[in-house]
């Protein structure tokens, strides 16, 4: 099958365009849209790519006993994960229905000398009822007494009156005295279960809260637990690194009598499981739900925004510290449109940071504002830096442009072709991920959602630069970079925008330092 130039239908493919990373014609090359691109013969290209996907493919086959250990190693996981909570469910059964045997056991004892209680009271009450029911008019000892008064014989008033006037004056005594031979109250018989409670009550499991922990040159961790006025006196932070080659890394502990703690010293690149237990007196309650936090893939790099490089007051807005800078449309620009030309557009307001990187890994995040309508965002070289601030005015044509900056396929993403620079586009809350034009021509395939904090880990060992989601660390975008001069962090605002450099975590009270 003889592949055609899709520009060119008539003209066969003889070449490979190394910054489009397509095969193109010999027309492509004299005057068209690869004009001023690197080319090589079909033969090398087809070699190179040859070699690179033949070492790929060796890779895979040779590793292949790893990934079937590896599939056998999550098959008995899955196994184990299902036993262990099979498991843990009928433990937790067995020790709530032991508790619930106890407490049946408690009422019955308590409901049975209630009971018991209750009758004799009952007794003791109701023979009291009986003695003052004789004491009314006609009835009982009253009217026994009412009959003996009408004895005449002298002689059998005296015997039977002598013992009717010691029970006569008992009951008088007793009126004069009342009082009930037993209490109507159980108040000693209601069962006082604060204590219980509180035991029961510290059951609660804290939860650590995933959206204000953050890993960043620190860890901070941290939790809550539900709204209860017996909260912990304090809480024991377990934490553990996920090792690759072992199950289960050394967990190590730490007291802490706040609900937020930092972790200094922790590996770069690595992901640590979390957890945490409430402890009040000798109650502690079950551990919280392991949270997984990854680190940054390199140590932190701080700096500043630069106020003296290129910075445009008129255009840009930095706040006292630095760490945040604001794009506005001021007057200057609307006075500068007047002279806007036929294909001219503004150009964007660049700001670097303050501190050069020459060697090493580093990484930095910051948040774009969610109204930001452009941002771009990335690494440049010492040298360009001089054709940014200085190769432009406030209106530019794209005629005369040596480079825009944006991500389009010659810029951000060649083929064995490294730039001294590399800027990613952000706004109206999306992250484009650069393309090359030989990529499928799909908006909806390269475009991301923002996230709420970004992250840049420039490499100048291996000349790599990768884009993350600072809040899980995940690589969003990578490519290479020429890093032979020093490199800036490097950021461009145009229309409404702002950017905020992420704070450094502080090791009090789990605040962020306000003095960077």
């Amino acid at each position: 099958q003889i592949l055609m130039c899709p520009e060119h239908e008539m003209e066969r493919v003889s070449m490979y365009c190394e910054i489009c990373r397509r095969p193109v014609c010999h027309l492509c090359k004299l005057g068209g849209s690869h004009a001023n691109h690197r080319v090589t013969t079909m033969s090398t290209a087809y070699k190179t790519l040859k070699e690179k996907l033949s070492k790929d493919i060796e890779y895979l086959i040779s590793e292949q006993s790893q990934v079937k250990a590896h599939i056998i190693k999550l098959d008995v996981l899955l196994k184990e994960t299902e036993c262990n909570s099979e498991r843990a469910k009928e433990a937790a059964s067995q020790r709530f229905e032991k508790l619930f045997h106890v407490l049946e056991e408690k009422k019955s004892e308590v409901l049975g000398a209630i009971e018991a209680s209750k009758n004799l009271r009952l007794q003791k009450l109701q023979s009291q009822a009986e003695e003052y029911q004789g004491l009314l008019e006609n009835k009982g000892l009253l009217g026994y007494a009412q009959e003996v008064l009408k004895e005449t014989d002298s002689s059998c008033f005296v015997q039977t009156a002598k013992q009717l006037h010691v029970r006569i004056q008992k009951a008088t005594e007793a009126l004069s005295n009342f009082r009930p031979a037993a209490e109507s109250s159980f108040e000693d018989f209601v069962v006082d279960i604060d204590k219980q409670e509180e035991i029961l009550g510290g059951l609660e499991i804290p939860e650590i809260n995933e959206e204000q922990s953050r890993m960043y040159d620190k860890a901070l961790v941290s939790w809550e637990c539900p709204e209860k006025t017996n909260s912990a006196d304090v809480y024991v932070l377990e934490y553990r690194k996920l090792n690759r080659e072992e199950e289960n890394g050394q967990s190590q502990e730490l007291k802490v009598c706040n609900k937020n703690t930092v972790i200094l010293d922790l590996d770069d690149e690595s992901s640590y499981a979390f957890r945490v237990q409430g402890y009040k007196g000798a109650i502690c309650s079950p551990w919280s739900r392991e949270v997984i936090l990854r680190t940054p893939p390199a140590p932190v790099f701080h700096f500043l925004f630069d106020e003296k490089c290129g910075y445009k007051r008129e255009h840009l807005l930095l706040n006292l510290r630095r760490t945040s800078v604001e794009s506005r449309a001021g007057f200057p620009l609307l006075l500068g449109t007047e002279r806007m030309q036929v294909g001219c557009y503004p150009t964007l307001d660049y700001i670097i940071g303050d501190t050069g990187i020459a060697k090493g890994k580093h990484f930095w995040a910051f948040r774009v504002e969610a109204y930001s309508y452009l941002v771009k965002v990335g690494v440049v070289s010492a040298n360009k830096v001089q054709k940014l601030f200085h190769g432009g005015h406030d209106v530019t044509s794209p005629r005369y442009e040596q480079d825009s900056g944006h991500n389009s396929g010659s810029e951000d993403a060649c083929f064995d072709s490294v730039q001294p620079f590399t800027l990613v586009t952000l706004g109206r809350k999306k992250f484009f991920v650069p393309m090359t034009p030989a990529a499928p021509k799909n908006p909806a395939r390269k475009i991301l959602p923002l996230p709420s904090c970004l992250g840049i880990c420039l490499d100048c060992d291996r000349g790599k630069v990768g884009f993350y989601d600072a809040g899980c660390m995940k690589c969003l975008y990578e490519c290479e970079v020429d890093c032979s001069s020093i490199m800036y962090p490097a950021f461009a605002l145009m229309g409404g925008a702002a950017v905020h450099l992420e704070e450094a975590v502080t090791a009090k009270h789990g605040e962020y330092d306000d003095d960077i």
